[in-house]
């Protein structure tokens, strides 16, 4: 399928995104979120996609919301933003509970809606150069993209505060160090850390990698014996798949697992 806001391809089990409009700092549109949230659903449900690796073209991740497409709408603007924040949120809601592990290659600016979808990602790696900021109430608006609920879970209660309300612009080593990231690597090494991250995952145990997201994502909010039923389920479960099998064979074996992502 063509899209004319962002790239994909899948090769050796990668599914790779590329948001694709580097003369706009690849800012969000309803176009953007609309073809994003197409391909989230493709990761979703092709079983040749086991791990997913989401980046930018050109010098930037992603500014943020098009503001010049806000301004354009004029008093439909509310209306406009209802439509992109309900793709947008569906589009990080798969990505969160499906399966296949989301690496994020941060190159350049994360800012707004961007630095929230850089949050959302499994493991996200970025460039020397990349800078993160919110941003959002720095030009009277409030944050979305799920930065409200990562956030604060990512730095502490103090610093997301700092970050949503003075909007300072950190630099990747201050992410880094605030945790925002899983690491930082040289420009033109980014995306080559990023598809060895995903190329290593794809190769895991699909489902198992699946469950245990979210069993993170819903550790957040799940009582105690809540949250252990589901642990005891999912391990039981999982010890009934194919990999299970194999990991607990591979093991005993003193042999490296096969894992088939069943």
């Amino acid at each position: 399928m063509h899209y004319d806001s962002l790239v994909f391809g899948i090769k050796d089990g990668v599914g790779l995104i590329r948001l694709n409009r580097p003369d706009e700092g690849n800012a969000i549109t309803l176009e953007t979120v609309t073809e994003l949230l197409d391909v989230a659903l493709r990761c979703d449900e092709d079983p040749e996609v086991r791990a997913v690796v989401l980046t930018g073209s050109g010098k930037m991740f992603c500014v943020g919301g098009d503001l010049k497409a806000f301004a354009a709408q004029g008093p439909g603007v509310s209306l406009y933003l209802k439509k992109v924040t309900q793709a947008f949120h569906a589009v990080i809601s798969r990505f969160n509970w499906m399966d296949a592990p989301v690496i994020g290659a941060i190159n350049g600016t994360a800012a707004g809606g961007g630095f929230s979808l850089a949050l959302t990602t499994d493991i996200a790696v970025a460039a020397e150069s990349a800078k993160f900021t919110m941003g959002y109430t720095k030009i009277g608006l409030a944050p979305d993209g799920s930065s409200s609920y990562f956030l604060a879970r990512l730095v502490g209660l103090r610093r997301a505060k700092e970050m949503a309300l003075l909007n300072p612009v950190l630099s990747a080593r201050q992410a880094l160090e605030w945790g925002l990231i899983n690491q930082v690597v040289a420009d033109d090494q980014l995306l080559p850390a990023a598809l060895e991250i995903a190329s290593h995952l794809a190769k895991g145990p699909t489902l198992a990698l699946g469950e245990t997201k979210r069993l993170i994502l819903s550790g957040a909010t799940e009582s105690l014996e809540s949250q252990m039923e589901k642990e005891s389920r999912a391990v039981a479960a999982m010890a009934g798949k194919a990999d299970g099998r194999e990991g607990v064979a591979a093991f005993l074996g003193k042999r490296i697992p096969k894992f088939t992502g069943q």
